[in-house]
């Protein structure tokens, strides 16, 4: 695939043409092949695809998904304070140096459990009888377009959180991750979520060229996967329209999971999470 600037829209800073529309915004053009149109993406799409792409690693790449345990005080979970870039490159290191992709859920899913080198606390704390008290609840959501659910959590600021000996980074596949950002409502995407829902030949120009997207960074003491939430192996049971990955629930795990987040809850900095 070609990239270059579109000449006609560096001279004169108004008209690309496409096989869709014209606009009057600068950008990367790629032209499909077999074909004489051209697909872009504007000036706003190309600052972030310029960045993202600080983000990927010959294995890896930060999806968006992930950028929230960085960006968001209110996220539901492991916190992260490091380099994103410094971040992929040392997952890279790990893998290179032996660290292996262990089978996840589904088959486009995957571990990879390296030391916690970035000092984050715990992401979810254990409920005894002296913390129970402290528990909040309330109906949450992970992105605008999702359902609310109902979520309990501690606010880190009521409970003392050790620093966890490990982190399980959750992997899912690009093509994965393709499927899941087209399915998605249109409304309030951005990235390569915005541009899966647009044009797929947009999308795979926005989603970095790796084979395997960091979507969780997950801070813990075990070197093992533990249970994700029932309510998140409910919401990818509903499909991808509704966030999900499209996985069917199977009765065994999710009973495994309730057993788990009975006696755990997550952990939010701000006054609320952003989701489960």
């Amino acid at each position: 695939m070609a990239v270059g600037l579109s000449t006609q829209a560096s001279r004169a800073r108004s008209i690309t043409i496409s096989q869709r529309s014209q606009t009057s915004h600068l950008g990367f053009t790629f032209r499909k092949p077999g074909s004489c149109g051209i697909v872009r993406i504007p000036s706003t799409r190309l600052k972030a695809t310029t960045a993202a792409m600080s983000l990927v690693t010959k294995t890896f790449f930060l999806d968006s998904f992930a950028q929230r345990q960085w960006d968001d005080p209110n996220y539901g979970g492991t916190r992260v304070s490091y380099d994103k870039a410094a971040f992929v490159q040392r997952i890279q290191e790990e893998f290179d140096k032996g660290s292996p992709l262990v089978d996840g859920y589904a088959p486009f899913c995957k571990h990879i459990f390296v030391p916690n080198f970035v000092g984050a606390r715990l992401g979810a704390l254990r409920v005894t009888p002296d913390n129970a008290s402290k528990l909040r609840s309330g109906f949450t959501r992970r992105r605008p377009e999702e359902l609310a659910v109902l979520s309990r959590w501690f606010s880190a600021a009521d409970v003392e959180v050790p620093e966890a000996k490990f982190l399980d980074i959750i992997l899912y596949s690009r093509e994965q991750l393709l499927a899941e950002y087209a399915a998605m409502p249109a409304k309030d995407k951005s990235g390569a979520a915005a541009a899966a829902a647009g044009e797929g030949q947009e999308a795979d120009a926005v989603l970095p060229d790796a084979p395997w997207g960091i979507i969780s960074v997950k801070a813990q003491d075990e070197p093992f996967e533990t249970p994700m939430q029932p309510i998140t192996m409910m919401r990818n049971a509903l499909g991808r329209e509704e966030g999900g990955s499209g996985v069917a629930l199977v009765r065994e795990k999710y009973e495994a999971a309730v057993a788990y987040w009975e006696e755990h809850a997550t952990i939010v900095e701000g006054a609320r999470p952003n989701g489960e």
